[in-house]
């Protein structure tokens, strides 16, 4: 009879993932990963088949977590599709200055793939298509609203409101202050109008 696992994978998968956040999947070790689930490498390898395929679990819960939490952001149905989209903007720009916040593994993991034809990189492309699938939706009630032109491109403003989201996460981590992120993403939201802002505050 098999011997019954004395873990969760949910478990042993969150803390790989926190491990990912920080280190990425290149530089992140075997030691590493033991350290933070208290799994061995036999462990680790009989359980999951090795380092990348547990980036790869890590990343698709990674991925259903950011997807919930932009569409719980732009659901809210007391304010219009544009207003949605600009609260969430101006929201990032407060998570992603905090000097604490770790970079997702999406964005991670786009920053590692190397577009070919492997499962990290198809993984991470699903992760984008699937989040700019969020976007379009409300950009869709935004163009049935006639808050954006009738003949806007959602899925191209879609794709360019996940490149700009996905940016400001890297700026935050490498320093950049709040000002410049929110300046940034009111100037995303000012092209969609034709517009950009007169004068960006360069303090942090």
């Amino acid at each position: 009879m098999a011997r019954p696992r004395k873990f969760v994978e949910s478990d042993v998968v969150t803390s790989a993932g926190e491990v990912f956040a920080v280190h990425g999947l290149a530089a992140a070790t075997l030691d590493d990963l033991v350290r933070a689930t208290g799994l061995g490498k036999q462990s680790l390898y009989n359980a999951f088949g090795g380092k990348r395929e547990l980036f790869l679990r890590a990343l698709s819960e990674d991925r259903q977590e950011a997807t919930r939490a932009v569409s719980e952001a732009l659901a809210h149905d007391d304010a219009s599709p544009l207003e949605r989209i600009r609260g969430h903007m101006l929201l990032m720009a407060i998570e992603f200055s905090s000097s604490d916040r770790r970079v997702s593994l999406t964005t991670r993991a786009l920053v590692e793939s190397t577009g070919e034809q492997d499962p990290l990189s198809t993984a991470t492309k699903a992760g984008i298509e699937q989040l700019a699938g969020v976007y379009a939706q409300c950009l869709e009630h935004a163009r049935e609203s006639g808050e954006i032109a009738e003949d806007a491109n959602v899925q191209s403003l879609a794709m360019y409101f996940v490149a700009v989201s996905r940016g400001m996460e890297l700026l935050g981590r490498a320093g950049v202050g709040r000002a410049v992120l929110t300046a940034i993403a009111l100037d995303a939201l000012r092209t969609l109008h034709g517009e950009r802002t007169e004068v960006v505050d360069k303090q942090p």
